[in-house]
């Protein structure tokens, strides 16, 4: 039952954390930069992994795509193949974690759910780390233009993506080691005590005989009655 309650905790302690990784492809701020005015923020500056765009004080908004796949910086190509490769195994993770967990009726027996429950958490943990190292890359980027006294461009400030990469990725991590852990219960099968009697003796298996005396009163007593009616 234990285990059961912490394969439950863990697919949706994973599952928020994928929902959340895979919430940040698409979000607009992984980096920010303003420009203030006396009075009002005159212009915001931010881009995402596809776009970079610069927000005016009435709203509007004029982007541009990259143009180039091929063109693109490697830090950038690098944070695309791990988010998508982290959305990916979390998607598979998922589904494996489905068919593992004790609680459905599919999988097979209790030993190959075991099995394919380690193997979601696994794949989990792999899909948090992909997430992680992405986020950070990034941040790592942004962080070292910013402190760069010879860094004459637009410097910029670590946006809401990524901070949500970063939470997601734990959850990942986290869920996916509880879904490891929760095997634990399933390989403790209980064993049946036998007890040890010892061998059973051949002859204490026959029945007793009487002794020598006591045969001999018996045979003399039927001598006696054959005796008494002659």
């Amino acid at each position: 039952m234990a285990s059961m309650a912490s394969e439950i905790i863990a697919f949706l302690v994973s599952i928020s954390g994928w929902v959340l990784v895979s919430s940040t492809l698409p979000t607009d701020y992984w980096k920010v930069s303003t420009i203030d005015g006396t009075v009002i923020t005159t212009a915001t500056y931010w881009a995402n992994l596809w776009k970079t765009c610069v927000t005016d004080s009435t709203g509007v908004s004029n982007c541009k795509d990259f143009p180039s796949m091929l063109a693109l910086d490697g830090y950038i190509q690098a944070c695309r193949g791990l988010m998508i490769a982290a959305v990916s195994l979390g998607f598979f993770a998922t589904i494996f974690a489905l068919f593992g967990m004790k609680c459905t009726k599919v999988g097979g027996s209790d030993k190959a759910k075991a099995k394919i429950a380690f193997l979601a958490g696994s794949v989990f943990i792999v899909s948090g780390l992909c997430s992680m190292t992405g986020c950070s890359l990034y941040a790592n980027k942004i962080t070292t233009e910013f402190f760069d006294p010879l860094y004459v461009e637009q410097k910029y400030e670590l946006g809401a993506a990524l901070f949500i990469g970063w939470a997601g990725a734990s959850l990942c991590i986290i869920g996916g080691v509880i879904f490891c852990f929760s095997i634990s219960d399933n390989s403790k099968t209980p064993r049946m005590a036998y007890t040890y009697n010892g061998a059973t003796s051949v002859l204490s298996s026959r029945p007793k005989y009487q002794s020598g005396e006591d045969f001999k009163n018996t045979s003399s007593s039927k001598q006696f009655d054959k005796n008494a009616y002659v």
